[in-house]
């Protein structure tokens, strides 16, 4: 049994950080995690840009060339189940930390393949390290903030990957010209030395300590955000402690993948890997070709690649876009209205495509279905560690992620064999449906969570 000053300490972590203002520390913790998600959006999404280059080399068929594409999502399944498991038994930052190993070796590796083969084989451990890394870094913001910034700085975080995304088409679209796709890929490897230097700075989440019984330890590390928030405060006092409801629902029982399916968890468990499935399924299958599709329009490389980065620029007005409505209008509706103008443009693209319609009408759909692309990421990132304790936050995270990655997997192979059969308006079509399946589950399962501090949403 636990003391009744463990349960007074336990209560006041999560009150004590949802009455903290914002200032320029929480913000920092931000940055380097954003830093570390912008360089894995690099890496993850600089297939959609060399995939072509790599089948020329490799004289891939289609379904091949759909295997490669697929196969960073294989690692990244893996990589997810698993960090969240860890980070619920062993705490976030360690495992935030032994993330950035297997990435960097990973694309490291990536540019010493001799066959695809091998290709395919440091994809998967690069995909290994993105995918421990992501549920992990999403837990920690979201254990960080209150709840009044929680959502619009989550769903800043994913917008970091629309930036990736672009900054590595720009990358390519200059680089592979001069040093090829094995040179990208070594240079890639690069800022993993530097974030994983600087993740030591990110201190381990004080509800995460509680959760484990650690009292001691989560107090002295929120007595230390106290001071560094009072220090960028230039000393003023810091606002009075208040209740938070419900504060007692995340303190009791223990983490474990069974806790998911107890209770009010299972509702959301199935909704949320029904989520992520289809909505990366339809993402993936049709981002991870873009590139390749408009090659195979008649496109020329670096040309495809130009277009790619045009149509990905949308992705940082529809990421802002709906950062603000995940406050103002809340997660439920952002979210199926994400998936609902996913579906809408993905097929409009697609028939685009079909019709040989002209560049600029390509172009335009292609920036729309983007926009709703990247604010769908937005807001998968910041609603989803918010419908589970903090006991089973990662694990809630991470296994969601994990089944969104078997959609990542299936979805890039799938097209390879759709092309061919169906063309292009088929391939979209199916990506529409897919988006349209997850919207369907959204609006039929889904809760609120907008403004509510992250004990009183547990169940």
């Amino acid at each position: 049994m636990l003391s009744s000053d463990a349960i007074t300490i336990r209560h006041g972590v999560a009150a004590r950080l949802e009455r903290l203002p914002l200032t320029r520390y929480q913000r920092s913790i931000f940055a380097v995690i954003a830093t570390a998600w912008l360089f894995d959006s690099m890496d993850l999404g600089i297939m959609t840009f060399v995939l072509g280059s790599i089948k020329a080399e490799f004289h891939l068929t289609a379904a091949q060339a759909g295997m490669l594409a697929s196969s960073s999502f294989l690692g990244m399944l893996v990589g997810a189940a698993t960090a969240g498991l860890l980070a619920d038994h062993f705490g976030r930052k360690p495992v935030f930390q032994v993330s950035m190993i297997f990435w960097g070796l990973g694309s490291l590796l990536c540019g010493f393949a001799h066959d695809v083969a091998w290709l395919m084989a440091f994809r998967i451990l690069l995909g290994f390290g993105m995918g421990m890394e992501f549920p992990i870094g999403q837990s920690i913001v979201s254990e960080m903030l209150p709840a009044k910034n929680r959502g619009r700085y989550v769903a800043l975080l994913e917008g970091f990957w629309p930036i990736g995304f672009i900054a590595a088409g720009i990358a390519t679209y200059f680089l592979l010209p001069v040093i090829g796709w094995r040179g990208i890929f070594i240079a890639l490897a690069a800022p993993s030395v530097f974030v994983f230097a600087v993740r030591r700075c990110v201190p381990e989440s004080p509800r995460w300590l509680e959760s484990a019984g650690r009292t001691i330890d989560a107090d002295a590390v929120v007595a230390g955000i106290e001071a560094k928030v009072k220090a960028a405060l230039a000393g003023a006092e810091l606002p009075p402690v208040a209740p938070v409801a419900n504060a007692a629902a995340s303190v009791h029982g223990c983490a474990g993948f069974s806790q998911l399916w107890k209770g009010g968890y299972a509702r959301r468990t199935f909704m949320t890997w029904t989520l992520w499935f289809f909505a990366l399924l339809g993402y993936y299958g049709l981002t991870t070709w873009l590139g390749a599709l408009l090659q195979s329009a008649g496109c020329e490389v670096t040309k495809s690649v130009f277009y790619t980065i045009i149509i990905s620029l949308a992705g940082i007005p529809g990421f802002l876009c709906f950062a603000w409505l995940l406050d103002a209008w809340g997660r439920k509706p952002s979210c199926v209205l994400t998936l609902v103008g996913s579906a809408a443009f993905a097929y409009l693209y697609g028939q685009a495509a079909v019709t040989h319609a002209p560049v600029v009408q390509l172009i335009a759909t292609g920036m729309c279905m983007q926009f709703f692309f990247f604010g769908m990421w937005s807001v998968l990132y910041a609603y989803t560690p918010e419908l589970y304790p903090t006991r089973t936050r990662a694990t809630g995270s991470g296994f969601a992620s994990a089944i969104g990655r078997i959609g990542s997997l299936l979805g890039p192979f799938a097209v390879g064999l759709v092309l061919p059969v169906m063309g292009q308006g088929g391939v979209f079509t199916v990506g529409a449906v897919s988006f349209l399946v997850a919207a369907v589950v959204v609006i039929t399962l889904g809760v609120e969570t907008k403004g509510r501090a992250l004990e009183a949403v547990s169940v």
